[in-house]
């Protein structure tokens, strides 16, 4: 007896999607707030944001942050999309620079507080100095430290007080030197946000 083939008929009314894109409905779908277009967009442009967002960076794992930053905006920001004013892809591509830009002024921004606790803490070895302004500053600076995880400290303190670069500091250590990147990378983003949450008029920017 020869072998029969079922064939599945489709629901009445039923019809399939091509493939979306800039070119057919996915832009109109994502502006007016379908969830499912949110996933395909993230499908569709996530790689090329990241890749923007690494390119300046320099750093992947901050890229992946600046990339959910820019499709939690777009979503967020949909009404301000017009599908027949310019594609959907140019329209992310614009977030993804302000995103990049806003990145870069915060790891500045880290970056100077972290400098300036550095300094007032290695002034005087991180005992003398009686000014109020140099006692706080070295109280708010050890209490950030002192949130650090272990290895994020040992990293920042042998970089501050040291004067160790950061190959100097896998040596001493034993790590990897793309692990004593991260912690210090790591490290100075919650050394930052400490002290910039602490003391917010520290650096003006």
């Amino acid at each position: 007896m020869a072998p029969t083939h079922t064939v599945r008929e489709r629901p009445a009314g039923s019809r399939v999607h091509p493939p979306c894109g800039d070119a057919v409905d996915l832009p109109d779908r994502f502006a007016a707030g379908d969830e499912a277009a949110l996933a395909e967009v993230y499908r569709t442009w996530g790689g090329m944001v990241q890749t923007l967002a690494r390119r300046v960076l320099g750093d992947t794992q901050e890229a992946e942050d600046v990339t959910q930053t820019v499709f939690l905006a777009a979503w967020r920001g949909r009404a301000g999309f017009r599908p027949d004013r310019g594609t959907l892809s140019a329209w992310l591509v614009g977030i993804t620079r302000r995103k990049i830009a806003d990145a870069l002024q915060a790891r500045t921004r880290r970056a100077d507080l972290v400098a300036v606790a550095g300094s007032a803490l290695a002034a005087d070895g991180g005992r003398g100095g009686s000014e109020p302004q140099a006692v706080l500053d070295r109280v708010l600076v050890s209490q950030s430290l002192a949130r650090l995880s272990g290895p994020q400290r040992t990293v920042l303190t042998l970089s501050f007080f040291e004067d160790l670069t950061q190959t100097q500091i896998a040596q001493v250590t034993g790590w990897p030197l793309g692990t004593v990147k991260s912690h210090a990378r790591r490290g100075l983003q919650r050394l930052g946000d400490a002290l910039e949450s602490a003391r917010p008029d520290a650096v003006s920017v």
